[in-house]
């Protein structure tokens, strides 16, 4: 796959990463995957408030429970990984979410669903997500040449932010129609599909265990990881600015459309609309990676999608009717430079991790950064009951900004590129992990 067969490199082509079959199966898979989990994000709220009568708090518990895995199983769960196989692992969790969410409308028609099942099975699901994630950034790398990772990151965030850009929309009519437990039954079946494309990906990478796994227990497994992440600079400095930026964003997020309705005065359409406006930016920022980390490297590239974050101090500044368009104007940069860090960071580590240690290394940084998403989410509640929406809105944003800093002043600020693994890092790769 890396070559022509003929000994040449292979010719570039306008498709990139897609013109690879198990590619495109992989991008179909996940791609439909998203679509059903971005309906979920409006239907599981809808199922628990028509249905069950649920209270603002355990609407609010149930995105917290997506989450909160991450927290809990996130560090052991990139130990498992490395000593399973890639393709395998994210098989069984297609199949677990597909039973969890199922379970909610079977539950629903029957008459018998509560609230505590929906609670667990958005625990379930969001704990399947952790090992699928996971296993998913393992088993990336094996299907596309090096030199197509950042273009097949890029496909993949892209279609992901075109999902959640018309999920929730594709959610609420399906709600409208035929009612909220049905928009549950369509992001199981996405996970029937999601299945049917892995199964037909025909690489045998990822369906055997890694060969030379060492003996060492789960706990040193994951201390390794931790040693790994925090011992090197670059991998060290971009987890810690992740988990800012996360808290930072989430902060605001999680009042924002409440911002929107109750000092901006506009109704919930309009708010539904301007969400969905700012995630053009995700889509924007995913097709423009390739460009960009061609015309000026991955490390500049890294620096200049930092340079969109201060268009986030615009949302503050919103007010009603015309006003609005600051939010949106805000909101869609602050995605566009969100999603370009996203996929350079992304196929950065991807690319320089030996092989055997990804996963531990790819928990090790989710841990913080995916765990700071709840705590954000709870610390912009919190601001927003003691000192007013505005200026935790004001507060949020301007903590987004600083955390460009951390980038700033680090030693990417020096590079073109962000640097490849070394000659021992590359062996290390291919051999066992010593005891």
């Amino acid at each position: 796959m890396n070559d022509s067969g003929d000994g040449q490199p292979p010719r570039k082509s306008r498709w990139g990463a897609l013109r690879h079959r198990d590619f495109r199966l992989l991008w179909l898979g996940e791609t439909t995957s998203k679509l059903g989990s971005s309906m979920s994000i409006i239907t599981m709220p809808l199922v628990a408030v028509a249905i069950l009568d649920a209270s603002t708090f355990q609407v609010s518990a149930l995105a917290a429970l997506t989450w909160l895995p991450w927290l809990l199983i996130g560090l052991p769960a990139g130990a498992w990984v490395d000593r399973m196989a890639s393709r395998r692992v994210m098989l069984v969790c297609n199949m677990v979410s597909l039973v969890s969410f199922m379970s909610v409308p079977i539950a629903a028609w029957s008459g018998v669903l509560t609230i505590w099942q929906l609670m667990a099975a958005a625990l379930v699901a969001g704990s399947a997500a952790v090992f699928f994630e996971t296993a998913f950034q393992v088993y990336m790398p094996s299907l596309v040449p090096k030199e197509e990772l950042v273009d097949g990151n890029a496909k993949l965030q892209g279609s992901a932010s075109a999902a959640y850009i018309a999920g929730p929309g594709a959610g609420g009519l399906l709600a409208q129609a035929v009612g909220a437990v049905w928009g549950m039954a369509a992001d199981a079946l996405s996970f029937l599909v999601s299945t049917a494309c892995l199964l037909g990906i025909r690489s045998e990478a990822g369906r055997k265990r890694p060969t030379g796994r060492s003996s060492k227990s789960l706990v040193r497994d994951i201390g390794d990881g931790l040693r790994y992440v925090f011992g090197d600079t670059y991998l060290r400095v971009f987890t810690l600015n992740g988990a800012a930026a996360n808290l930072s964003l989430q902060g605001f997020n999680a009042v924002l459309v409440v911002f929107m309705v109750r000092e901006l005065d506009v109704s919930p359409a309009a708010a539904g609309l301007t969400m969905a406006g700012t995630s053009l930016g995700g889509v924007l920022g995913a097709a423009a990676v390739p460009w960009v980390t061609r015309r000026f490297g991955s490390a500049r590239g890294l620096l200049i999608a930092q340079a969109t974050a201060p268009f986030g101090l615009l949302i503050p500044m919103a007010g009603s009717g015309a006003g609005l368009l600051l939010v949106v104007v805000g909101g869609l940069l602050i995605s566009l430079g969100v999603v370009v860090v996203s996929v350079i960071k992304r196929s950065f580590v991807q690319e320089y991790c030996p092989r055997p240690m990804l996963g531990r290394v790819v928990v090790s940084m989710q841990f913080l950064n995916y765990g700071a998403i709840p705590v954000g989410a709870l610390l912009g509640g919190g601001l927003s009951t003691v000192l007013g929406l505005r200026p935790t809105v004001w507060l949020m944003t301007g903590a987004f900004v600083l955390t460009t800093l951390m980038l700033l002043f680090s030693p990417v600020r020096r590079l073109r590129d962000l640097p490849g693994p070394s000659v021992e890092e590359a062996d290390a790769g291919h051999q066992p992990v010593a005891p």
